[in-house]
């Protein structure tokens, strides 16, 4: 019978309204009384790492999360973590590089409504997101609303119904029906080579911008991050429309060192800046290409590849890799 470890943070699925509105209040524990069938599934144990809104999380909360992993690593078969939904795509993009060589399950899951609410979500979404902690395969995994999706590929898209997420540019690995895992894509058998070389690497640089452009835009913001950030995220229009007059700002940030990521507002199918003209102008500056990642996925890559690497190149070579 698989070990698991439930590391709680705190999200909808752990809220109460305690008279100003939900607030993240119920322990680990109360969570797994929820959920009395995964004992049949698994031997259970839970940790209550923090009790936050997820609109609070930052990269410090992200890492303690790895710690706690790694902490915990040799004790457990797969790790499932509760997390507010608004930032868990964020959290899990964070974790797979995070993660070194990971060779065992972290299944991230949350709730649109308090485990305790009527017709709530949370208590399919854990159970679910047990059972796929148990089987045998590695990395990590958002589980929510029955399907299973690869932490770089995860975007909440919807704000209330049940179906908040879906995986971006990339098959859903999995689906639960009638408590029976059908996988769809199954790249990640677990790889018990990686076993002992598991470590983890959470130092993220924060001096970063996103900027979601706009016809009319003023872009001596661009100016601003010329002389505060390291790197910037630019979501260009459809599959690469940049206007004429953000070029020469682009070529600044670059001869200044700034790693610039090209990428699209659209959800699917991605960039190619070669299409258009205005993309083609920036062919002799060292842009580095989002193809069809998430910008949730692209912002965190970005801010464990800046403080992990030192030149334009490494970023860019390790960005453009599109790792799921």
């Amino acid at each position: 019978m698989k070990h698991i470890l439930l590391i709680a943070t705190g999200g909808t699925i752990a809220s109460k309204d305690c008279g100003n509105g939900l607030t993240p209040c119920i322990d680990v524990n109360a969570l797994i009384e929820y959920i009395p069938l995964v004992r049949q599934m698994c031997r259970i144990n839970g940790i209550s790492l923090m009790n936050i809104d997820s609109s609070n999380m930052n990269t410090n909360h992200i890492a303690a999360i790895s710690e706690c992993i790694k902490k915990h690593y040799n004790d457990y078969d797969g790790f499932v973590i509760t997390h507010g939904t608004d930032t868990c795509a964020y959290t899990a993009a964070a974790l797979s590089y995070q993660l070194i060589n990971l060779s065992k399950p972290v299944i991230l899951t949350g709730s649109q409504l308090p485990i305790d609410a009527d017709a709530t979500d949370a208590v399919i979404n854990l159970q679910n997101a047990i059972i796929y902690s148990c089987e045998n395969i590695s990395g990590v995994f958002l589980a929510f609303c029955n399907k299973l999706i690869a932490g770089t590929c995860a975007k909440k898209i919807k704000t209330k119904s049940f179906d908040a997420f879906e995986s971006i540019n990339y098959p859903v690995i999995a689906q639960i029906v009638e408590n029976r895992v059908l996988y769809n894509n199954h790249p990640f058998k677990n790889n018990k080579n990686n076993y002992y070389d598991f470590r983890i690497e959470t130092d993220m640089c924060t001096d970063i911008a996103v900027i979601n452009i706009f016809p009319g835009m003023n872009y001596k913001l661009l100016d601003y991050i010329n002389s505060s950030c390291r790197g910037v995220i630019i979501e260009s229009f459809g599959i690469g429309g940049l206007p004429d007059n953000i070029i020469d700002y682009i070529y600044k940030l670059t001869a200044n060192g700034i790693c610039v990521v090209v990428t699209t507002q659209c959800l699917y199918e991605g960039v190619n800046l070669g299409i258009y003209e205005v993309g083609r102008n920036l062919a002799e500056a060292d842009i580095i290409n989002g193809k069809n990642m998430t910008v949730e996925n692209l912002t965190m890559k970005l801010m464990w590849s800046l403080a992990h690497f030192n030149t334009i190149g490494e970023v860019k070579d390790f960005m453009e890799k599109e790792l799921i």
